[in-house]
């Protein structure tokens, strides 16, 4: 607005209000004329006219009347009024002087016919109604004066963050589905995170206690157990995560085509736990596959190798266990083709291994960094490479593990469409340093076999997988999908991830990962999911106020659409993240920001009604004395005595063999 067109507009505003004020100069003369005729204050001229007033319009019929226009050309006047806007300025202080003004302006109608002396109550009637007026003029420039975009309502801008979300439910025979609540626009919804291919992965991450297991994972079990899938599931904390597959199971068996078997590897108590050999014989093809579970055994037991895979210190360990384990694979058709079996072995003088191994001339090519320290006198440089692998293996001699390893209750093929199966393997954070390798041999066999043409829809759910290194997680992650193996991962954050797994592989990891749920995480991998979400358009305001106006600029910029403080700050049970959906089943809105909804009265009630997984193996005998003791130990002593007639048996071949009696000879001479 010109210069003009606002002198121009102040003139029409300050005639409406002189106007006002003359309708009210008016009502106090009429209606208080005594007192003015009285003291001689009287003016003819202006009698007449009021009295014509009168005649034609009837304005002064009652006092409400030229009160009521004299209040219509004040609030004409401040229409158009501005002023310097006060950011201190209440709805509550306006509201207070509007209801004194409109009380003391219509409320000194009482004083007209009070019998007070005429004096008294011209002066009290005039107060009353200037009171009043002044009131509500007051609040009148005041209105003028309120700053109407309230800043600092929103300070930590959710309100400007949040934006609408998925309330669709989109299932198939595949998805899990999620009930959320959100808000956007100060309204909250009911909507759903459609996890309708979890194939592509899922990966959930958040601090302990923010409650990813007890919101997505536990969640993932049961809906997917519901659809007829076979599962693998790591379970850090056993049996929290088994016992609800155990009872989601018992309802759903007839959900799948074939008859389901439920089984367990529990090192902590045989009495709950099947046995299974995960060095099968008729699962290693290849010598190639005993280096891959000789690579993930020793991995396990060195996280600190991941980082290092290549070193000479590194490798050896791995080729010799790899060398053990196939010999014991092509040694009597693998009779005593067993993880302990190799322990075992390993820890006999290293002139008797050495000697038995190099008369396969299979095994030569593996051997040879070691026969060349032998035969070169390096003894020191030998003893360092065969400690490197004995010396961390011998943590795991244990008479239980050795027993549940020794087994062959079932097989690792759990997607198998003749013979589907629900494996949970449980760990215990106070050993999982030990238990972590013997599990991690399971879950490298379980990937191989899974990842394969023509099986059953699958589940590999593995919760805090940094406890474990998985072995070909990134490359089942990638191909798994054409296979209908779902990939749930559990963790506490990134860093973790590359800590455990190397940066490249947990990288790969992060990348190819299609769903992903973020409870409350800090640091990088905050400021990495926010990026990964992206930049949304949002509204930026400013004020500027100076002594005779305000001015309000509003912009708009792209900025991050959930930022990393609030990824940080996200309480219980809000999660934030993407989803990615099919041909034909398309999310429009893909990315959510969240609490998901668990009914916990539900919940609890199911909980409480579980059973617990049953006792498995029992070793009470026909005195009904409980033998589990006696029975674990016969095994590691009959392991034990196997490997000591294995070492006789060979050397007596080997002496008898002129093409091999050679090696006894130089054994000797070392």
């Amino acid at each position: 607005m010109s210069q003009d067109e606002t002198r121009g507009l102040n003139k029409n505003l300050d005639f409406m209000r002189a106007i006002s004020i003359i309708f009210l100069v008016m009502n106090v003369y009429y209606f208080c004329y005594p007192y003015f005729l009285s003291m001689n204050l009287n003016i003819g001229v202006v009698d007449k006219i009021l009295l014509n007033f009168q005649r034609d319009t009837g304005l002064f019929s009652h006092s409400l009347v030229s009160k009521s226009f004299s209040l219509l050309f004040l609030f004409f006047s401040l229409m158009g009024a501005k002023g310097r806007k006060d950011i201190e300025m209440s709805w509550r202080s306006i509201g207070c002087y509007f209801i004194a003004g409109l009380l003391l302006f219509f409320g000194s109608e009482f004083l007209l016919t009070a019998h007070f002396p005429v004096t008294l109550i011209t002066l009290l009637y005039t107060a009353t109604v200037a009171a009043g007026y002044v009131c509500l003029l007051t609040s009148g420039v005041w209105i003028s004066r309120l700053l109407k975009n309230r800043f600092m309502e929103d300070v930590f801008n959710d309100e400007n963050e949040s934006f609408m979300q998925e309330t669709r439910l989109i299932a198939n025979e595949y998805s899990v589905n999620l009930p959320t609540r959100f808000r956007y626009q100060r309204k909250t919804y009911s909507g759903w995170i459609n996890v309708i291919n979890p194939f592509r992965a899922s990966l959930v991450l958040g601090t302990p206690g923010s409650g990813k297991s007890y919101a997505i994972i536990n969640n993932y079990i049961r809906q997917q157990i519901e659809k007829g899938f076979a599962a693998y599931i790591y379970d850090f904390k056993y049996p929290d995560l088994s016992v609800i597959a155990y009872n989601q199971l018992l309802k759903n068996r007839d959900k799948y085509a074939r008859p389901v078997g439920f089984y367990v590897i529990n090192f902590d108590d045989p009495r709950h736990s099947h046995r299974c050999n995960p060095l099968n014989p008729a699962f290693l093809s290849d010598i190639a596959d005993a280096y891959e579970s000789a690579y993930v055994i020793m991995l396990n037991l060195n996280k600190s190798w991941i980082q290092k895979q290549g070193d000479f210190f590194v490798e050896s360990p791995i080729i010799l266990l790899a060398a053990l384990i196939w010999y014991l694979k092509i040694y009597e058709n693998g009779r005593y083709c067993t993880f302990p079996h190799a322990i075992e072995l390993l820890n006999k003088p290293y002139s008797d291994l050495f000697t038995i191994l190099t008369s396969y001339r299979e095994l030569e090519n593996y051997l040879s960094p070691f026969m060349d320290a032998w035969k070169g006198g390096a003894m020191e440089q030998l003893q360092g490479q065969i400690a490197s692998a004995k010396i961390p293996l011998s943590r795991l001699i244990s008479p239980a593990l050795y027993w549940i390893m020794t087994g062959d209750d079932f097989t690792l093929d759990i997607n198998n469409p003749d013979a589907p199966k629900v494996l949970c393997v449980g760990n215990n954070p106070d050993r999982q340093n030990i238990y972590s390798c013997a599990l991690g041999l399971y879950n490298a066999r379980i990937v191989k076999m899974v990842n394969r043409k023509g099986k059953l829809k699958c589940s590999i759910l593995v919760d805090e997988v940094p406890t474990i290194y998985f072995k070909g997680l990134d490359t089942l992650i990638a191909t798994a999908r054409s296979n209908k193996v779902a990939v749930c991962l559990g963790a506490q954050d990134f860093s973790q991830l590359v800590r455990d797994y190397g940066e490249k592989e947990a990288r790969v990891i992060q990348n190819t990962i299609g769903n992903i749920f973020a409870g409350q995480v800090v640091g990088e991998t905050a400021k990495n999911l926010s990026e990964r979400f992206g930049k949304v358009l949002q509204q930026r305001k400013s004020i500027n106020m100076t002594r005779e106006d305000t001015s309000t600029n509003i912009s708009t910029q792209l900025d991050s659409l959930i930022p990393a403080s609030k990824i940080s700050g996200l309480s219980q049970g809000e999660f934030v993240g993407a989803v990615c959906d099919n041909f034909g089943e398309k999310i429009n809105q893909k990315i959510f920001h969240a609490e998901i909804v668990v009914d916990n009265e539900r919940v609890a009630a199911e909980t409480k009604a579980y059973r617990q997984i049953p006792v498995i193996t029992d070793f009470t005998g026909a005195d009904g004395k409980d033998h589990m003791k006696e029975e674990i130990e016969r095994n590691y002593y009959q392991i034990k005595e196997d490997v000591a007639q294995i070492i006789e048996k060979e050397l007596q071949r080997i002496g008898n063999d002129p093409n091999l009696k050679h090696l006894l000879e130089t054994a000797d001479d070392e």
